[in-house]
């Protein structure tokens, strides 16, 4: 029987995301990586401007950071862009990835693979009057993870090994919704293999 969720109530999370590889094989580097991650655990879609994903939190999470590692594990000089969202289904497409186990496909496979990324992110706690505290709470999450990196206008800074910025970001994102405010969005931003990280790392 398939499961009905009223807006606000679905566990489903969604991502909108775009690569931007600065390099002349563009198209190469980012089907190479939607190719090469395993995206048996959710529902994906890709048009000629984004790739939307589907499914649960902790595949949502697994899949976007392992295709982000395959397209930077060509050297190029690669853009990730994100829009992570939960609490309101929108459609019923991609219910059926929550009956997925909690088998992560690509850890494995990418574990072992240091990179590292400078990032941005900003969190909306959708219909919270509260919304600073959630954000200020987060922010200290951050210092305590040791992938902050700086205050900005619109957005906060993170740094650091991939795996502990993904890390971070999925706690993050669970951490910063409750029962009452359940409708949540999270921005992400990242830059990898810039020359001007040489200077950071």
């Amino acid at each position: 029987m398939k499961q009905e969720f009223s807006c606000g109530t679905s566990p489903i999370v969604g991502l909108r995301f775009s690569i931007h590889p600065m390099a002349d094989n563009f198209i190469d580097i980012i089907k190479g990586a939607l190719r090469e991650a395993d995206t048996s655990n959710v529902w994906m879609h890709t048009d000629d401007v984004s790739t939307v994903m589907r499914g649960k939190e902790m595949h949502v999470f697994d899949t976007a950071k392992a295709i982000v590692l395959y397209a930077a594990k060509t050297d190029a000089h690669v853009a990730f862009n994100g829009t992570f969202s939960i609490g309101c289904p929108g459609d019923t497409q991609g219910d059926v990835y929550l009956e997925k186990d909690d088998v992560l496909l690509n850890a494995p496979q990418i574990q072992g693979i240091k990179q590292y990324v400078s990032s941005q992110f900003a969190l909306y706690p959708m219909n919270n009057p509260d919304y600073m505290s959630v954000i200020y709470k987060e922010i200290d999450r951050a210092k305590e993870h040791g992938v902050y990196n700086e205050s900005m206008h619109y957005a906060s800074g993170l740094h650091g090994d991939i795996h502990d910025v993904f890390a971070f970001l999925e706690e993050s994102f669970s951490h910063a919704r409750s029962a009452e405010h359940s409708h949540l969005v999270m921005t992400v931003n990242m830059s990898i293999n810039s020359p001007s990280h040489r200077e950071e790392q």
